[in-house]
């Protein structure tokens, strides 16, 4: 008889399946399935500070340089981000839950023949050449007509972001081949997807997650609906004090393959060991935020908090910048302190060193 799941175990699984032995990068992505972006540096992008724990020798920028070679795009899944090129056909060609007015759809047109006839280009190419005005943007704030434009015809699936120069698009043509399987079969697939990702998950959590599909994926929305349903009862599971758990099939969080290591890790914000925060709490006892946008004199931990994660314990968060050419962190514990186990000055000390030379500075005095 197989030994029962645990809380322990569940988060031994959550842990050391995430932390595989670092790759390349192109099998990195492709392990993770997809790897969110953002664009606050604060010291590095959460893609990047996402990615160096995963690949090995990985430096802050190596995947927007490398990106050009690589089969990977810019899209979006349950958010923006990364991920291998394959996963594309499950949600193109992809209807936005708005359609465009013929004017819009006449001004997209013109702009991809100017970027088919070009190659690529970038807002500022387009925009010499199309000055749409002013628009209302998401936020409420005014944008470039252009810009936004450009951004729908790449939700859309008419344009890829072809690379970046100095952080802004540039984007290509491109033509989708869509996926043949069927509406329920695309659906568990990206379940499958977003599971193997951020497994084990609560199941409100996993009810999050195929919500979050839908941005990825509109033309699915009633389909996702079904194959969540389908995933609650196909999936491995377990209830532990009334709440239940998934993860992928094959996988068992009680087998003793799950272990965790001695090394000091400060992870992303948006990294999957603690993007979900209903799993947070429930594995590490305590709420973890992300205060970015939080008005300062309201944060508790700071601008852009990376949790710390030592010997599968999350024991407090730590704030990074750069001054001097040197890091610099500034550290805090939820329990008040650091902890007191020995290793764990040392431990620090060489995952700062990681950092410095991640971010091709001095490491902290």
């Amino acid at each position: 008889m197989s030994k029962p799941v645990t809380v322990d175990d569940l988060r031994r699984h959550a842990v050391a399946r995430s932390l595989f032995t670092p790759t390349t990068l192109p099998q990195a992505i492709r392990r993770l399935g997809f790897v969110q972006a953002d664009p606050i540096r604060a010291p590095a992008r959460a893609q990047d500070l996402t990615l160096r724990l995963r690949v090995k020798d990985y430096r802050a920028g190596d995947l927007e340089q490398r990106y050009p070679r690589l089969r990977v795009d810019e899209d979006y899944l349950v958010n923006y981000g990364f991920l291998p090129r394959e996963h594309l056909a499950l949600m193109h060609p992809r209807g936005a839950r708005r359609d465009w007015d013929a004017a819009t759809r006449q001004r997209a047109a013109a702009v991809l023949d100017f970027v088919r006839e070009r190659g690529e280009a970038g807002p500022r190419e387009v925009q010499a050449s199309f000055d749409h005005g002013r628009t209302r943007n998401a936020w409420g704030g005014s944008s470039n007509a252009v810009t936004h434009l450009l951004d729908g015809m790449h939700y859309r699936g008419l344009l890829r972001v072809a690379r970046r120069v100095n952080g802004l698009r540039v984007y290509a043509p491109v033509c989708h081949v869509p996926d043949e399987r069927s509406d329920a079969q695309k659906a568990d697939a990206l379940i499958d997807l977003v599971l193997a990702k951020y497994a084990p998950l609560p199941a409100r959590s996993l009810g999050q997650l195929c919500s979050h599909l839908a941005y990825g994926a509109p033309h699915l929305r009633a389909e996702m609906r079904r194959a969540q349903q389908r995933a609650r009862e196909r999936l491995p599971q377990v209830e532990l004090d009334g709440m239940r758990w998934f993860w992928p099939p094959g996988e068992n969080p009680a087998a003793k393959r799950w272990q965790f290591d001695e090394q000091l890790r400060l992870l992303a914000p948006f990294d999957p060991i603690v993007w979900d925060r209903l799993r947070f709490e429930q594995l590490w006892g305590w709420a973890y935020r992300f205060e970015a946008y939080t008005p300062a004199p309201k944060r508790r931990m700071g601008y852009y908090a990376l949790p710390l994660l030592w010997r599968g314990q999350v024991l407090g968060w730590g704030n990074l910048t750069v001054a001097d050419g040197r890091l610099q962190a500034h550290l805090g514990y939820v329990a008040g302190r650091p902890p007191r186990e020995s290793g764990y000055a040392a431990a620090l000390d060489s995952e700062l060193a990681r950092l410095a030379s991640f971010l091709d500075v001095s490491s902290p005095d």
